[in-house]
């Protein structure tokens, strides 16, 4: 099942890069494993999925204990507390979800414990929902600014959420949005700042999302089919 569903996610992928003039290899494609077991995760490695996403570093933190960290890529995409920022070290290659100066400045601090560099993007509440995490784009260029001397960390680009909606036309818009802001902060040339990648999309949007700039897609329940009900 896994394998038929990445077929057709691919499919959609190329098409969507096709349609905007854009190489559909430069396009990621990141499962979206939360709540899904090891073994399923097993079964979509045999499939070919590279690149995997976890929202909460507890459940991260067993799967990759079992997984490993050779095999495949693994991003950390939700909420994360500066008290858990110790926990990314050696686990994740990518944190999209770096919403304020504190938790770069958190993730920084614990990065020249351990002679790293965390690669991470900053997350962008493009929707102003109060339920989301997310700065203020008004507010993004100075962030930008703040973390650019934080040797700790490399921004790679940003990453957004749009109100959810079963109707990707009107996540259209928001997209939109983050790319024209990246656009805008990446002609202001701020060292140690590299935005290529612009992570949003996901299972009911990604489409979408790629015909407005996504480098990065989070897709889960269109690999793994719906998860189940707490």
């Amino acid at each position: 099942m896994i394998a038929e569903n990445l077929q057709i996610v691919n499919a959609k992928i190329a098409e969507a890069a096709r349609k905007s003039g854009r190489d559909p290899g430069r396009i990621g494609l990141i499962a979206v494993t939360k709540t899904v077991p090891v073994d399923r995760i097993r079964e979509a490695m045999q499939a070919g999925l590279a690149c995997f996403g976890e929202n909460k570093i507890q459940e991260a933190k067993a799967k990759i204990e079992i997984l490993g960290r050779t095999a495949c890529r693994w991003h950390f995409i939700g909420h994360l507390q500066k008290n858990k920022v110790k926990f990314l070290f050696d686990r994740f290659d990518l944190v999209h979800s770096v919403d304020g100066f504190e938790l770069a400045e958190a993730i920084h601090a614990q990065s020249l414990e351990r002679r790293w560099v965390m690669p991470i993007l900053i997350q962008v509440n493009i929707s102003g929902e109060r339920s989301k995490s997310g700065v203020d784009p008004a507010q993004l260029q100075e962030l930008l600014v703040r973390v650019a001397p934080l040797p700790g960390i490399q921004v790679r680009g940003l990453m957004a959420l749009p109100p959810m909606d079963p109707d990707p036309e009107r996540s259209r818009p928001y997209f939109s949005r983050l790319r024209e802001l990246r656009d805008g902060c990446a002609k202001m040339g701020i060292d140690n700042i590299r935005l290529d990648d612009l992570s949003m999309g996901m299972s009911n949007d990604y489409p979408v999302a790629i015909e407005e700039g996504a480098t990065l897609v989070r897709v889960g329940s269109a690999l793994f089919g719906p998860r189940p009900r707490p």
